[in-house]
């Protein structure tokens, strides 16, 4: 696949390091800094950078404070394991940083978007909106489970996974167009270059810490995610893609509650609306968000 032609920004990211319990953290940020605020927080495997997308197809002028999270894109921790707490006590450090007088605005996709609504319940004063892109939580686990469960951890620490490696960026943006068809090719190689670093050999491989993809020791449970959900002061807003896989696996659970006070859908649209839809996801975002300016 030749790439012809590359993606144009309209609004160009800064990037900075900041220094966030132990780990240098990269951050992305768009707008000036007297533009109304609000922090994306990428999901699992993504980089704030790739919210780009979206960052261009706003209408007014904002402030985006994206990170990357520890052992995601450019914020790379010397850690062994990956505690989810230690996502919240980050989120916690950014916004003391960066919103320190007044409660914030979040957008979070994904992973982004359950942490958002896990620090909302913690700290509810430090929050005012939330819009959650594809946040669902996790299916609960079984308790009997847990022997097994450590034992996996334990077990794989040994030897640990790896990320696919890929021969150079035209195979990796193909493989972003195949899995999202509605972006263009110039977004899927936006999204290779912001995903990939160079091996030393010529291929290149994501900017994940593999360690990413042990398993988690400590069960799910979700009934202590909906404790913190109901203990939530902000305003919040679900938004689902009309064809996610996440999206109707939930929406098949009778009585299952998800994080959100009022609920959009995006046609047509899978896991990722920031890639496929970004227009459509910005103009749900600025509705939202502009009532709380």
């Amino acid at each position: 696949m030749k790439l012809s032609h590359s993606y144009k920004v309209r609004r160009r990211g800064r990037r900075s390091k900041i220094d966030i319990r132990g780990v240098q953290y990269n951050v992305t940020e768009w707008g000036d800094a007297s533009a109304p605020l609000f922090i994306y927080l990428h999901g699992w495997a993504d980089t704030g950078t790739t919210f780009q997308f979206v960052a261009d197809a706003l209408n007014m002028d904002w402030r985006i404070v994206a990170p990357d999270w520890r052992g995601f894109g450019r914020s790379m921790a010397d850690c062994t394991s990956y505690w989810f707490p230690d996502y919240l006590a980050d989120l916690h450090e950014l916004l003391e940083i960066y919103s320190p007088d007044q409660p914030a605005s979040i957008v979070g996709h994904s992973m982004g978007g359950n942490i958002a609504a896990l620090y909302a319940g913690t700290m509810p004063e430090r929050v005012r909106a939330i819009v959650n892109v594809e946040g669902f939580g996790l299916v609960d686990s079984d308790p009997a489970n847990a022997p097994l469960r450590y034992r996996q951890w334990i077990e794989a620490g040994h030897a640990v996974p790896a990320f696919s490696v890929y021969p150079d960026v035209h195979a990796l943006t193909t493989r972003i167009a195949k899995r999202n068809p509605l972006m263009s090719v110039a977004q899927a190689g936006f999204v290779a270059r912001a995903w990939s670093i160079e091996t030393g050999d010529g291929r290149i491989e994501l900017r994940a810490d593999p360690r990413h993809k042990l398993p988690n020791p400590v069960l799910y449970r979700r009934a202590e995610a909906e404790a913190c959900w109901k203990a939530i002061k902000a305003d919040t807003l679900l938004v689902k893609g009309g064809t996610s896989d996440l999206a109707r696996r939930f929406d098949s659970v009778d009585g299952i509650s998800c994080p959100g006070d009022e609920t959009v859908v995006i046609d047509g649209v899978g896991h990722m609306p920031h890639f496929e839809a970004p227009r459509k996801l910005a103009n749900i975002i600025e509705a939202f968000l502009i009532k709380y300016l």
